[in-house]
């Protein structure tokens, strides 16, 4: 044989890794190309099971093994995996609604879902209306969507879960739950209540991965999980056409972050409802959201699903005589609290919100500025003595 290139020697180097292999971390299978023995097995149906490859794009054991791990999280049968939580909004939409078609939207809901919801389905034909996440919907004849969020963006509204997925059911609509907050662990979102409601569950159940399947703020990812595989089908044939694909070093992080999913959502909620129950009784505050808390909006809805976790946000409601310069200066003026978007991450985070571009409905407080609170995994003693110095900056 001619010697060949040292190039094609790298190429077509003959070293297979020996099997017996095994370790915890799962290995990190990287392709775009994805090599079949022979023709035969080139040409060979390859169904979208999860089970086999055709392509780096459609999955890697590495990515299919996360979403094993992540349909167990959510008691689900079927998970696809995409780029972000934004793209796990989009694809149910997509995937599902067509021209005349009409999707609910809870008024208190994520801010990329709004704007898809209004500036980008119409151009197909898509109808919309917004609806009090604490109350059931009307629901018309050309209903085809309706999106539930628990707990609320902002202002954390638990809605009426099971009211609005008994009425969906028994109409035929379909429904899809932003699932971030509760992680998998604070209810089931196939079955939220299967003591009181058996069988009484969201159709699709979305996380944002970013938030705290990631935990460590460095990661941008989504999962979208069904029990139903001709829905799954369905959300399976749009995902494949958008395009959506993942960096496996980005699947492995989410990986290594998922056996301590339970001890940081336990660890973050149990300080957050601590430094809520203290905020509401600060002279400063007008109203604290957090489900948890009696008089929260929504919290007869949280016990109804089990009232176990609550997440690591609460938003505080400063009072009006305290001016939007005033509250961000308090917020400028915390140590411990980055301001940035997102949550879930092991550093806390402020943001003051402008409430009045994001709702078409009432707002659940009468004036005052909002400041949302993510809290991290620092010591509860420092965060409170944090917030107590900086509320200085309001006089």
């Amino acid at each position: 044989m001619s010697k060949r290139a040292p190039s094609t020697e790298l190429i077509h180097h003959p070293y297979r890794a020996p099997e017996g292999w095994d370790a915890v971390p799962v290995p990190v299978a990287k392709a775009s190309t994805v090599l079949f023995k022979d023709t035969a097995d080139l040409h060979k149906p390859r169904p979208r099971d999860g089970l086999t490859y055709r392509y780096g794009l459609h999955g890697t054991p590495t990515s299919y093994t996360l979403a094993a791990r992540l349909a167990t999280l959510e008691h689900a049968e079927h998970c696809l995996l995409v780029p972000s939580g934004l793209a796990a909004v989009t694809l149910p939409s997509l995937a599902i609604l067509r021209p005349g078609d009409e999707v609910l939207v809870p008024d208190n809901v994520y801010g990329q879902n709004r704007y898809l919801t209004q500036s980008w389905l119409p151009q197909w034909g898509v109808t919309h209306r917004f609806y009090d996440p604490l109350a059931v919907p009307e629901l018309r004849d050309n209903t085809r969507l309706v999106w539930l969020e628990a707990a609320g963006s902002i202002t954390l509204e638990f809605p009426d879960l099971l009211g609005t997925l008994a009425a969906c059911r028994q109409r035929g609509v379909v429904t899809a739950l932003d699932n971030t907050w509760g992680a998998g662990l604070a209810f089931n979102g196939f079955e939220p209540a299967p003591d009181t409601h058996p069988g009484l569950g969201a159709d699709i159940v979305m996380q944002a991965l970013t938030k705290y399947p990631s935990g460590g703020a460095d990661v941008l990812m989504g999962s979208v999980c069904t029990r139903d595989r001709k829905l799954h089908d369905r959300l399976n044939h749009a995902h494949e056409h958008l395009g959506y694909g993942l960096g496996q070093n980005d699947v492995e992080l989410v990986l290594r972050g998922l056996p301590t999913l339970q001890l940081r959502y336990e660890s973050q909620d149990r300080v957050t409802r601590q430094l809520a129950s203290w905020m509401a009784g600060r002279p400063e505050v007008a109203r604290v959201f957090h489900p948890a808390l009696p008089g929260s909006p929504g919290h007869e809805h949280w016990l109804a699903v089990g009232g176990a976790g609550a997440a690591c946000l609460f938003s505080a409601v400063f009072k009006p005589e305290y001016s939007p310069a005033q509250v961000d200066a308090f917020v400028d003026a915390l140590q411990l609290f980055g301001i940035g978007y997102s949550w879930a991450g092991p550093m806390s985070l402020a943001v003051p919100y402008d409430m009045s571009r994001s709702r078409d409905l009432p707002l659940p407080f009468d004036g005052g500025t909002l400041v949302r609170f993510a809290i991290g995994l620092e010591g509860a003693a420092d965060l409170k003595a944090d917030i107590a110095q900086a509320l200085s900056a309001l006089v």
